[in-house]
């Protein structure tokens, strides 16, 4: 599962089954409505909770994608348990239409995208998601490429400004970009509850949580969802992913979206509504396909399953916090082609 960013951290008495289940698993099952002989791909494959229970509610087919190479070990051995129903491969779920096309996978019956951090991220000190408990700022769901530190640490003022704002949408952007600047200049900053405690004392906040009520979101929370987003690159990897799901989908395929932050979550409901015809606005996403001098609009990829987006129940939120702020969008594939976006961004 992934998490909220807007969650409190999780108290030491969670529990890791707690901190393990998929968010809407009944809702996303629901919407892929899985059958026997049918492939599906779970895109953010993490924990592999959302594959292991499409596997285990029909006889069909299940290929996991995951840029963390933790997450594929974990997946290679799940996979042992499923006699060849399972397989996984390591990479960017934006990019699974390469990544699957060498073994013959070129069109599915429903893709899942689970977004942000999983809980095997947040949960392990050493990977730097979480500032719960102080370890390397790291933030990296692959093994390589920049680090947030290295963000922290090089970036100028401006621009550390404007990714906690934009991506973190914190008011106070400018006032923490300019903490870190002054915090670094005495000496690197390596550690997330260095970080955090120099969020907090730019909003004038003491303690570790901030000195607020219990439940509350710690002030450092906003900053550190933007790094994460930043360093992995992820609205532009939803924007891809979104994309490879509308080529790969048979007519009639199923595509879920959890997603856990406005940012996200927007990003999604814009997609389906572009694709499923309902806006018209000018976008990147709405090629014009121009025929013997006329022009005219695609014709909609996509059908949605729930007019209104899907959100846990209080049952859940209790026994999850964590799951509070999860949203489902879901949408069947039309047999329209799908639309000439790479061409028009």
């Amino acid at each position: 599962m992934k998490m909220d960013p807007g969650s409190p951290e999780p108290s030491d008495n969670s529990g890791a089954g707690a901190l393990h289940t998929p968010v809407l698993l009944a809702e996303v099952l629901a919407a892929l409505a899985p059958k026997d002989g049918e492939v599906y791909i779970d895109g953010t494959f993490g924990a592999g909770g959302y594959a292991k229970a499409l596997l285990a509610a029909a006889d069909c087919t299940v290929w996991g994608v995951d840029r963390d190479p933790e997450a594929i070990a974990l997946g290679k051995t799940v996979a042992q348990h499923y006699a060849g129903r399972l397989g996984v491969v390591a990479g960017r779920y934006g990019d699974m239409e390469e990544l699957l096309a060498p073994i013959g996978v070129d069109a599915v019956d429903g893709v899942a995208f689970d977004l942000g951090a999983s809980a095997m991220q947040l949960d392990d000190a050493g990977r730097g998601f979480s500032f719960r408990h102080d370890g390397p700022l790291n933030m990296r769901m692959e093994a390589t490429g920049a680090t947030a530190a290295d963000a922290v640490n090089s970036l100028g003022e401006g621009e550390l400004s404007d990714i906690i704002y934009n991506y973190g949408e914190d008011r106070a952007a400018r006032r923490i970009a300019k903490a870190i600047v002054r915090a670094r200049d005495r000496e690197p900053i390596e550690r997330t509850g260095v970080l955090a405690d120099i969020v907090r004392g730019a909003l004038r906040v003491k303690g570790a949580r901030g000195g607020k009520r219990r439940g509350a979101i710690d002030p450092a929370t906003r900053t550190f969802q933007a790094l994460r987003i930043y360093v992995n690159d992820e609205l532009n990897e939803l924007d891809r992913g979104l994309l490879a799901a509308e080529a790969m989908l048979k007519p009639g395929g199923r595509l879920a979206v959890v997603a856990f932050h406005s940012l996200e979550d927007r990003r999604v409901k814009s997609f389906f509504s572009i694709r499923c015809g309902a806006s018209a606005r000018p976008s990147r996403h709405i090629p014009s396909l121009s025929s013997r001098g006329t022009s005219r609009v695609a014709a909609p990829s996509f059908r949605l399953l729930n007019r209104r987006v899907i959100k846990p129940g209080a049952e859940e939120i209790a026994r999850n916090p964590r799951a509070r702020s999860a949203r489902l969008r879901a949408a069947v594939r039309t047999e329209a082609p799908p639309w000439p976006a790479r061409a028009a961004e």
